[in-house]
């Protein structure tokens, strides 16, 4: 059912516009013990939302929705192995990835779980084999770097949580991540590694995405071309990760070197599998393990608590608040921690491939906003680049800030700084300064009172701006899992409020169809006329200066 024709729609509709006529300075005036009321603690995570546009009332009313869109009975058929990803006809059980308690979990009538612990076990003794020097390579030398090919969600989330984690890394690894089809990319890493020495793992469930087969394709090429041309040495330096074995095969990566995962599995929420490997090689197996676990306990949380004390229900609970009540249609996330840069990359495909959707279950088109603009940046960096909109701007954007109490770095002068900013951020777009505030402040300075008049409008922060703050005791393998398994449930949550399916991705198809039949003309140097003015001149300007560059 389409969340419109629900009663607490309605009632959030009418809710907002009593929200709408106070203000967060009012709201934490009124009520002193506001920030225990509307925060909430899981094992290393305080998770603080008192900063948000909503009273007791409101997250009754949001829950309520959640209820009557069936959210409950959703959480459960996902766990049970249930197609929920309805326009594939597929489960969505990355949860049975992290299943560390082998609890059984059916799809069609047969339990994943061995073929899980299978793959496990088969990622625990090849990661064993590469640290201990047992596997080498070619020439008999020890893997050094490991280079990860792959795009999407057999990319960001390894990329993530390698370079989140580094300082976990295994001595004498290095790991090396190509996604672009740009040839630039895979040219610099090809310069940084030695084939003798080097390991490749393709990372592509069909083996035949474009960007993947290419990156692969030019290593293949590369490391024959430094072998004479020996195939048979392929099998100690490349590994698949994929569904497609005579695809594999077909490249020259032997069946024992193909580690599998399934078509429950959806790309973005894979790192969890076979697909986190790399990360396995680079931080050890028993981190990966930890980066489980952490997961692990969120499922089991977001699966039993009640959703008004439920971490991951709440966040998308907001989301939903916003986005479709408020109608603020961007979404920041601004990590305080360097080893979070790459969280909003991750999460713009999580956010955005998931829910970025129009259709509702029924197959009508929907007439109400679905998933929000996901942006952001580190922080304190991001203070200095687009925080004069965020505080001034006519856009007012939700923000998530996150951070680590415990730094991983000695000096502790630089970490107190950084918080301070982070908190006095979030104090900032809370509280704003008022006209009465800043004409004070004015008053006690040395300009003249033209100058005074003249300045006291730009001076003036409007506030009442809603952040989230989520701060970890500590980035471990654990705290990075926890948090990862809270964002991808709190997509799980808006989209099944929205009506929409979270877990397909038919908008990337089209683009890469076109992109097929384009290639076809540039090959055969000339256009067909068979697209639009624009296209034509735009092949026609790149095939006459292209002729000339590689000529």
């Amino acid at each position: 059912m389409k969340p419109t024709e629900t009663k607490s729609w309605q009632k959030l509709i009418d809710h907002q516009r009593v929200i709408a006529r106070t203000s967060l300075r009012e709201l934490f005036d009124a009520n002193p013990n506001r920030a225990e009321e509307f925060s909430l603690e899981f094992d290393d995570i305080l998770f603080d939302f008192s900063k948000n546009l909503i009273i007791e009332q409101t997250i009754r009313l949001l829950t309520d929705l959640a209820t009557e869109q069936k959210l409950p009975e959703k959480i459960e058929a996902m766990f049970n192995g249930e197609k929920i990803n309805f326009t594939e006809k597929r489960a969505a059980l990355h949860i049975a990835l992290r299943n560390l308690e082998d609890r059984p979990i059916k799809v069609d009538g047969w339990d994943v779980v061995p073929k899980v612990n299978a793959v496990l076990l088969k990622m625990r003794n090849f990661t064993e084999m590469i640290h201990s020097g047992f596997w080498r390579g070619y020439r008999g030398e020890r893997i050094t770097d490991i280079v990860h090919i792959g795009i999407g969600g057999s990319d960001l989330g390894p990329r993530l949580v390698c370079d989140a984690l580094k300082e976990y890394r295994k001595p004498n690894i290095n790991v090396h991540f190509v996604s672009n089809v740009d040839g630039l990319d895979i040219a610099q890493t090809l310069n940084q590694v030695v084939p003798s020495r080097t390991l490749f793992i393709i990372a592509s469930k069909s083996f035949t995405t474009q960007e993947t087969l290419l990156n692969a394709t030019t290593a293949r090429e590369w490391f024959l071309k430094n072998t004479n041309g020996n195939e048979k040495e392929i099998a100690k330096h490349f590994i698949a990760i994929s569904t497609n074995e005579e695809a594999c095969k077909a490249f020259g990566i032997p069946p024992e070197n193909m580690f599998h995962f399934w078509n429950w599995v959806g790309g973005r929420f894979s790192l969890w599998s076979a697909i986190g490997l790399v990360i396995a090689l680079y931080l050890g197996y028993e981190n990966f393990l930890k980066l489980l676990e952490g997961a692990h306990q969120i499922d089991k949380n977001f699966r039993t608590e009640p959703f008004e004390k439920n971490i991951p229900v709440l966040m998308g609970l907001l989301c939903i608040w916003y986005t479709n009540f408020w109608k603020y249609n961007t979404y920041g996330i601004i990590p305080y921690d360097l080893r979070l840069k790459l969280l909003p990359d991750y999460l713009q495909q999580l956010i955005m491939e998931s829910n970025g959707k129009r259709i509702a279950s029924d197959g009508s088109e929907i007439d109400y906003p679905t998933s929000p603009i996901v942006w952001g940046r580190i922080g304190t960096d991001s203070q200095h680049s687009f925080f004069q909109l965020l505080h001034q701007g006519t856009h007012i954007v939700p923000i998530d800030f996150l951070a680590c109490v415990e730094p991983e770095h000695p000096f502790t002068n630089h970490h107190d700084v950084l918080i301070a900013n982070l908190i006095a951020q979030s104090e900032a777009l809370t509280k704003g300064k008022t006209r009465q505030e800043v004409a004070l402040e004015l008053e006690n300075s040395n300009l003249d009172p033209l100058e005074k008049t003249e300045l006291l409008p730009h001076k003036v922060f409007p506030g009442n701006r809603p952040s989230t703050t989520i701060l970890l005791r500590k980035l471990t393998p654990k705290t990075l899992g926890s948090l990862l398994a809270c964002y991808e449930h709190k997509v799980f949550v808006e989209g099944v409020i929205l009506d929409i399916n979270s877990f397909d991705q038919w908008g990337v198809e089209l683009g890469k169809q076109l992109a097929k039949s384009i290639l076809k003309e540039i090959e055969a140097g000339k256009t067909s006329n068979a697209l639009n003015s624009s296209t034509n001149k735009l092949l026609e300007y790149y095939l006459k200066h292209r002729k000339r560059y590689y000529e």
